[in-house]
């Protein structure tokens, strides 16, 4: 019952979000500014900037001043020529040049429409700062179509640039564009405000022909049954003309609720059903594990402290025997506290993130706010990984705190930047938008050397002043033995047992936050993403005390590092599942589209590794820190 009253929370605080701006109240007549983002395509995964291509421009083109995760998503917003004015209505006008002077397309330009055609681009737009979608009718069930008419719609992100057909290409030259408004409550004297609640778009394709065009700008569209669509040759000049028309509808979708258009997904009841049976299969199975470790370690501990079996017992194997040995500072102190460092900042940043953006503040209406949001965390949870690290590192009996400090603030922090540098200059190669402007990269240097490095320092040096962690045995001065190990103690089998379940709890959200990143989808659900990053946290740790238990008790005291290996063991998984849905779900074929798509999957398995590791590290410390302290030691 707790359970399910729990997903109804998650539920509605998933639907619900804090407006990114204050809402826009136009009068009649007022202008209704329509911006373009930029062009996109799941097949090459490289944005470009709208006017790549060569489109009508304005008098004077303008860029909107953007946030850093508008920079870093490819965005640039840009004003466009179309004029669009509150509840007036268009039939049909030319969008540039004049009626008897169409637009004409250079060899070299065609070659670049045909080319961004064939590789399935899109083109997205904003009006009042709503993205345009173009809407999908389909039915549900074709038995019953004869009986039922009703068609279910789907709305996706944009509008296509054009289409292929018997290898010839065809531009989308025409748009129609319908935006919905709601008509706000005024007192009598007042003038009727409105506020734009929806931005679709029918995009068409129109043969110069048949477009009947006037002196005055206007034209005629042709009936759709006898039109011809606009062929692109990349062989030769083509003219053409861009037109549009513009529809309003008035709506009883009130401006709180106007992005739910663009958020409701086909397949809610499956994504419910599989967060419900995540939830009940991980409690369920670590129940179970709790219960096992719960009841073995009772009943060795009640052995191990009777005090006439003590000599009996020493003979036997068990945890015991190595109490002289468990604690002693592992090969490499400076890299592994440096990691878990690292580690802590992450989760510390992925926790407020995800529970920010459950409250409604990081809405997509917000753009860019939620990398914004993640990139100034990151930074400032420098602190708190330094100071976690200084502490840990002090532990391990090190000495050069400094050169710990530098170790924690740059190693995982380099190996992000570096990646993102070789990858920037590919996309730069290609002129994508998506490529870091210089000054920007200049701008997150100085913010990782200005904000997270001192940050760190600060942080280590109070960890590293700060008493110890207090280990409940002493260390022997010569090494134990390690007896020879079956063969499922190994490292590599530990990955693979230790990831399974982890990965089990989260891999239904995956596919969505996969789809939202590969995909140009938008990804909202943050309330179920919170709970499944608890059911995380929640089986690594569990996960992570069995297997240094197991390791305990086959007399292997070398337990800080492969704790750390095998607890991060589902990013293992993640990998797999990356290459899984690169295969089967998208269709990338060049090798630069791979090439990114490959780097950024393994900056991401890197991050979930270390976020994993670092979970499992301190709850498998916790534990052996416990069940030490409670057994007698003579």
């Amino acid at each position: 019952m707790c359970l399910l009253m729990l997903l109804a929370l998650f539920h509605e605080t998933s639907s619900f979000y804090v407006p990114g701006v204050a809402p826009i109240n136009f009068h009649q007549k007022d202008p209704v500014e329509i911006k373009a983002v930029k062009l996109t395509s799941s097949r090459t995964q490289l944005p470009y900037e709208y006017y790549s291509l060569p489109f009508c421009q304005p008098n004077k083109i303008t860029y909107k001043a953007e946030n850093l995760g508008e920079v870093l998503r490819g965005d640039r917003i840009v004003n466009t020529p179309f004029q669009v004015f509150m509840n007036i209505e268009k039939k049909c006008e030319v969008l540039c040049n004049f009626p008897n002077k169409p637009v004409t397309l250079t060899v070299e330009q065609s070659k670049l429409i045909a080319e961004r055609i064939r590789e399935d681009y899109y083109i997205h737009l904003i009006a009042d700062n709503l993205p345009v979608a173009t809407r999908l009718e389909f039915y549900s069930n074709r038995e019953e179509e004869e009986k039922k008419k009703e068609k279910d719609v789907q709305f996706e992100h944009g509008y296509r640039l054009g289409f292929v057909d018997s290898n010839k290409f065809y531009l989308h030259n025409h748009l129609s564009f319908i935006l919905y408004y709601h008509r706000e409550e005024v007192e009598e004297n007042q003038e009727p405000t409105y506020r734009v609640v929806r931005f679709e778009v029918v995009p068409q394709s129109i043969k110069l022909e048949d477009l009947k065009a006037d002196e005055k700008g206007t034209c005629m569209l042709p009936e759709a049954a006898g039109s011809a669509p606009q062929e692109i040759d990349p062989t030769k000049k083509n003219q053409l003309l861009f037109t549009y028309s513009v529809h309003w509808e008035e709506s009883d979708i009130k401006w709180a609720s106007r992005w739910d258009t663009y958020l409701t997904m086909s397949d809610v009841q499956i994504h419910w059903f599989s967060i419900i049976n995540s939830v009940v299969v991980v409690f369920f199975l670590s129940g179970i594990l709790s219960m096992i470790i719960i009841r073995t370690l009772r009943k060795d501990i009640a052995n191990y402290n009777k005090e006439d079996d003590i000599e009996d017992t020493m003979e036997e194997s068990g945890w015991k025997l190595v109490h002289g040995d468990v604690f002693r500072p592992p090969q490499y102190p400076m890299i592994l506290s440096s990691l878990l460092g690292s580690g802590i900042q992450l989760f510390c940043m992925i926790l407020i993130v995800i529970f920010v953006a459950m409250l409604g503040m990081l809405s997509p209406s917000s753009r860019g706010a939620l990398m914004t949001t993640a990139c100034f965390l990151f930074m400032f949870m420098g602190v708190f990984g330094g100071f976690s690290a200084g502490r840990l590192y002090r532990t391990l009996k090190g000495h050069r705190w400094k050169k710990g400090a530098f170790c924690t603030a740059t190693l995982y922090p380099g190996v992000v930047f570096g990646i993102c540098f070789v990858l920037n200059c590919f996309i730069w190669g290609k002129h994508s938008s998506g490529a870091v402007p210089f000054p920007t990269m200049v701008a997150l240097l100085c913010m990782w050397f200005g904000i997270s490095l001192p940050l760190v320092y600060l942080g280590y040096y109070f960890g590293f002043r700060k008493q110890p962690y207090d280990n409940p045995v002493r260390t022997n001065q010569i090494p134990r033995q390690i007896p020879e190990q079956r063969w499922y103690m190994n490292r590599f089998v530990g990955i693979l047992m230790a990831g399974i379940l982890p990965f089990g709890a989260m891999f239904i959200e995956l596919f969505f936050i996969f789809s939202a990143i590969w995909e140009n989808q938008f990804y909202y659900l943050f309330g179920f993403l919170f709970l499944v990053f608890i059911i995380l946290v929640v089986s690594c740790s569990q996960i992570s005390i069995v297997m240094v238990y197991f390791q305990l008790c086959a007399e292997d005291y070398r337990w800080w590092w492969r704790t750390f290996l095998v607890s991060g063991g589902s990013a293992f998984y993640v990998l797999i599942y990356a290459i899984f849905y690169f295969v089967n779900k998208l269709d990338i074929v060049e090798f630069i589209p791979s090439l990114l798509y490959f780097g950024y999957t393994a900056l991401m398995v890197l991050s979930f590794w270390l976020l994993t590791g670092t979970i499992g590290f301190y709850a498998a410390y916790m534990f052996v820190r416990k069940i030490y302290a409670a057994v007698k030691i003579d």
